[in-house]
């Protein structure tokens, strides 16, 4: 596979993620438009979620912008977005139970979520310099290719890709862990919970899809390597 192959490979990864992308703020704002029966907002489900698993030194607080709902272990604070925080909708139901499942995977010390949190700052040192030392490696800032310099930079890529892979059983336990509860609870059923499920099945995909192209890109930088070496 040439240049060329991935080329291709990173066209295609790009159109299947915008157009994961694209359902996922389409379920998101058709299932933010159907009110709960219970008539609670996702902060309140948010709440209730922590108070049931027994979880009292997390605080649920607003943050601005849209899908910018997140758990933040640092602070242990729920940080769900204005709409989230503040509808009484099936999106924002699952939004709010789903990133109230990360809060479990941390107070239940959940192994899959400690291994993503110890790789962060290899991650963010990975994020910052593999493509730089990629492109040296490849000769295209330095004027002559250097495997061993390439070699370095895709261990440092792979090491994003591996994070990728790691996030994976993450968001899909934290899914499984919010759809069990509204479940249980009452708070989603028959159709809101099929509604709820899908949402939370198409953000899931998202990160699929980003772990799929980190391997793709992964796999054609070895190529490239052994490309290189075989010239030597």
């Amino acid at each position: 596979m040439g240049l060329m192959g991935y080329y291709v490979i990173a066209g295609i990864m790009f159109l299947v993620g915008m157009y994961v992308s694209n359902r996922l703020k389409s379920k998101f704002e058709e299932y933010s438009r159907v009110p709960l029966r219970s008539g609670m907002t996702g902060r309140e489900i948010a709440e209730k979620m922590l108070r049931d698993n027994g979880i009292y030194d997390v605080k649920v607080i607003s943050t601005p912008g849209q899908l910018t709902d997140h758990y933040n272990p640092a602070n242990k604070t729920v940080n769900l977005s204005e709409d989230v925080y503040a509808t009484d909708s099936v999106a924002a139901a699952a939004v709010a139970a789903h990133e109230c499942g990360h809060a479990v995977q941390h107070a239940r010390s959940y192994s899959m979520l400690q291994f993503r949190s110890k790789m962060v700052p290899l991650v963010n040192i990975s994020s910052r310099f593999s493509q730089i030392i990629i492109l040296v490696g490849l000769g295209m800032l330095a004027g002559r290719a250097n495997p061993t310099i390439l070699l370095v930079g895709i261990a440092l890529f792979a090491i994003t890709t591996i994070f990728t892979i790691v996030t994976l059983p993450v968001e899909y336990d934290a899914s499984n862990r919010a759809l069990k509860w509204l479940e249980s609870t009452g708070i989603t059923a028959g159709r809101e919970h099929e509604q709820a499920a899908d949402a939370l099945k198409w953000a899931a995909r998202t990160y699929v899809v980003a772990a799929v192209s980190s391997i793709a890109t992964l796999l054609y930088y070895l190529l490239l390597f052994f490309n290189s070496r075989s010239r030597d």
